[in-house]
């Protein structure tokens, strides 16, 4: 692959040789139309295919007794040099051609299998790694697999091969965060996107890459409808036998593929997702503004709900969910535990922050193993478990994130109970401490944190991943709060150690605890604050740079557009729009409400350190949209219960194709993203001397004048529910300083009814 020239040239409108050819050819690609036809009876099998190249001259195309006319457009981008959008018309003129699909091909050569594939939110790296067909929710099993210095394992999802065989992810565009695929290929330095709206009148289309047998060619195609030949995915399983339904074309049927082509530059493999950055919403079309409800609207109910349904008074704590299982009893970190009691104390009423600190005399000192980590989970209010006890041989497993997300936000807890006035027992900050020094002896031992570790010796059992992605800033924290330097040397180390392992290669994965080791959302997010927090505390620029390729690397799971959910499906009806939502994994192909479980606050932090919009903006649209999941008095889903969230965004049939815009049983972490977004986002951000005025939360804010001295802002709730609005206003030289830790705490509120305007004056 040769890099394509800067300048523009001359395009074909009408897809005979001409500029597009060249261009192409350039960089080693050879476009091609195709006709297939398929057996539906036997799982779409392909049992026929046509194809010509794009650049012929238009003329009838024949397959099994069907003529087609195969029509290019091409058109040059604007502000960008080196893309090229194509638009290609299958017109079928005579006869007609049953159980079918047309294709749009873009051959590759030559090509290694050194080039890193992504698909957003479906395949890092291509999904290149060994893999195991176990069921849910997997653990690593056979014995050569189980170990410290082990590579990756994922489990059975649509993936290139990494032994010689048959290599070749075929997706529908609904399982991605943007209908996209790019490559990076070092050797060429050089980099390539396909982009495109995720539909056309045929419904998703079909989105694969195809490597042959020698890896030296592959091939990019998109399909419409989507077919995938064999088999489709569905949770742990390749082998789930095809569900698509091929279409019968008649004569007189028409259909258009429309995609643009980036192909560019690329010495580093950043560059990929640097590009995507710029390129990720060029499909998406502005809806009109969504405004579901307030933030305090939002935690009135899910304070109540935490208190009445999740607190157990009987032993003081407040468990994850229901507890009809031990997983949805009590977990420390990752879906709950002394995550959601942030919140709560942050915000919560005076018998809240009561249950609150009898949470913390339940957890210390017994909630701690003999490795002096955190007990993994825990049932009944008295029985402490170290791991899966589903599967005997992981018993004592513990997910390491979980006690970097408790000693996390609990220094953020204990320092919030200083701000409010509250004692600190010493029993919970020696607890904290004993955690924090575990680390520190796992790290000195290891040189890694791992992904599980033994709670009974403090020993790596399954080693490698960014599992421990939030530790770093969880010793930045304890660093501070207790005054030790070595938290804050093993906190750079092992964020170094992540950054080349991890960061610089485009991959980060061990986040939950129920994906093996596929890519996942929860850690690459959990590194943005670790870098982030280095930053703030060293002063070291590279810490910075590195958050900000975090962060666009993070960028590729974040929903970029409304998905059509099917009219008769639960969020059909509620007119949800999927823009914000996250992907989980590329395992539980599913977008979320939120990260799962932070709010997202490093993002506002890299805003202020760099002035660069795009955090604030793919931080609103995660955090803005929030709100619309939660079911509420003044604004049902459905028949949810009220204060009831599901983690279920499903844009693709990973379920089973009735299970697009539909939940699961509802109550799990996506309420505490939520009450996270409630006190660590403000509703209102403003920098009055840069005349930037943004909302987070569901209310419209507008300059309507300004001066040497001040502006004025118009501020509305266009939302069925009242609310009291965080508002947190700084100067410039404020704002070049590190955010401190409950930096809300104590900020002005405003209030605002449903409905109500009111105007504001900010002091420049």
């Amino acid at each position: 692959m040769t890099l394509p020239r800067s300048s523009a040239e001359p395009v074909s409108p009408e897809g005979a040789n001409g500029g597009f050819v060249a261009r192409l050819g350039r960089a080693g690609c050879t476009a091609r139309a195709r006709l297939s036809r398929y057996d539906n009876a036997r799982f779409n099998q392909l049992t026929n295919q046509a194809t010509v190249a794009l650049e012929t001259v238009p003329g009838e195309v024949p397959l099994l007794g069907s003529f087609w006319r195969v029509t290019t457009r091409t058109q040059d981008v604007v502000g960008h040099a080196d893309a090229l959008d194509f638009s290609v018309e299958f017109v079928c003129e005579r006869g007609e051609l049953t159980q079918a699909s047309v294709s749009v091909d873009l051959e590759f050569a030559p090509w290694t299998a050194e080039n890193y594939v992504l698909l957003p939110a479906a395949a890092y790296n291509g999904n290149r790694f060994p893999a195991r067909r176990l069921r849910y929710s997997p653990k690593l099993y056979e014995v050569q697999d189980i170990g410290p210095d082990k590579p990756m394992v994922i489990s059975d999802v649509p993936r290139l091969d990494d032994s010689g065989g048959v290599s070749r992810i075929q997706e529908r565009s609904g399982s991605m965060a943007t209908p996209a695929v790019g490559f990076h290929a070092p050797g060429a330095q050089a980099g390539c996107w396909l982009t495109c709206l995720h539909a056309n009148a045929l419904g998703d289309f079909g989105l694969s890459l195809e490597e042959t047998r020698s890896r030296d060619r592959a091939t990019i195609a998109i399909t419409s409808p989507v077919v995938r030949e064999l088999y489709n995915y569905r949770i742990c399983d390749m082998r789930f036998p095809s569900i698509d339904t091929p279409h019968d074309f008649r004569a007189g049927d028409a259909v258009v593929i429309a995609f643009r082509l980036h192909l560019f530059a690329a010495p580093r493999l950043q560059d990929l997702f640097d590009r995507f950055v710029q390129i990720r919403k060029e499909h998406t079309a502005p809806g009109a503004p969504l405004h579901p409800l307030p933030y305090s609207a939002c935690f009135e109910v899910q304070e109540k709900k935490f208190n009445t349904l999740n607190f157990v008074p009987e032993h003081g704590y407040y468990s994850v969910g229901f507890r009809e299982n031990f997983l949805q009893d009590w977990q420390i970190g990752w879906t709950g535990g002394m995550i959601s009691t942030y919140p709560l104390l942050f915000a919560g009423s005076e018998d809240t922050r009561r249950n609150v600190l009898r949470n913390f005399d339940w957890l210390f000192p017994n909630g701690l193993c003999p490795a002096g980590f955190f007990w993994d989970a825990g049932r009944h209010g008295t029985e402490w478990l170290g791991g899966d006890i589903r599967k005997p041989h992981t018993g004592n497993w513990h997910l390491i994130r979980k006690s970097g997300d408790g000693v996390y936000y609990i220094i953020k807890q204990l320092r919030l109970m200083q701000g409010l006035g509250l004692p600190v027992k010493p029993v919970w900050r020696d607890g904290t401490q004993r955690v924090c020094d575990s680390f520190v002896r796992l790290w000195r031992k290891w040189g890694q944190f791992g992904q599980f570790v033994d709670s009974l010796s403090g020993d790596v059992v399954v080693g490698g991943s960014t599992s421990g992605a939030i530790v770093p800033a969880a010793l930045v924290l304890a660093a501070d709060y207790f005054g030790q330097d070595e938290y804050r040397a093993v906190a750079r180390e092992a964020a170094e150690h992540y950054y080349e392992r991890f960061t610089a290669r485009g991959l980060s994965c061990g986040g939950p605890g129920d994906a093996l080791q596929n890519n996942d959302s929860e850690s690459w997010y959990a590194l943005i604050e670790s870098y982030a927090l280095l930053h703030a505390s060293t002063g070291d620029r590279k810490w910075l740079d590195r958050a900000g390729e975090q962060a666009r690397q993070f960028a590729t799971w974040v929903v970029t557009y409304d998905y059509p959910f099917p009219p008769a499906s639960l969020f059909g009806r509620a007119g949800i729009r999927s823009t914000g939502a996250v992907y989980a994994n590329t395992q539980n192909k599913h977008a979320a409400p939120g990260i799962c479980t932070y709010s997202g606050v490093a993002l506002l932090r890299l805003f202020r350190a760099t002035g660069d919009r795009f955090y604030l903006e793919l931080l609103h649209d995660i955090a803005h949209h929030l709100p619309q999941y939660l079911p509420h008095p003044l604004k049902p889903l459905g028949g949810l219960p009220v204060g009831r969230m599901c983690e279920r965004v499903n844009l693709t049939d990973w379920e089973g194709p009735d299970r697009i815009g539909e939940v699961a049983t509802p109550t799990n972490w996506a309420e505490t993203a939520l009450m996270l977004t409630t006190v660590e986002i403000p509703g209102l951000y403003v920098q009055p001397q840069n005349s930037l005025v943004f909302a987070f939360d569901s209310i419209t804010a507008k300059v309507v004048s300004e001066s040497v001295e001040d502006i004025v802002v118009d501020l509305k709730n266009p939302t069925p529910a009242a609310g009291r609005i965080r508002i947190f206003s700084e100067r410039d030289e404020a704002a070049e300083k590190p955010l401190p830790e409950n930096y809300l705490l104590g900020c002005p509120v405003t209030e605002l009814k449903a409905g109500e305007n009111k105007r504001m004056v900010f002091r420049k």
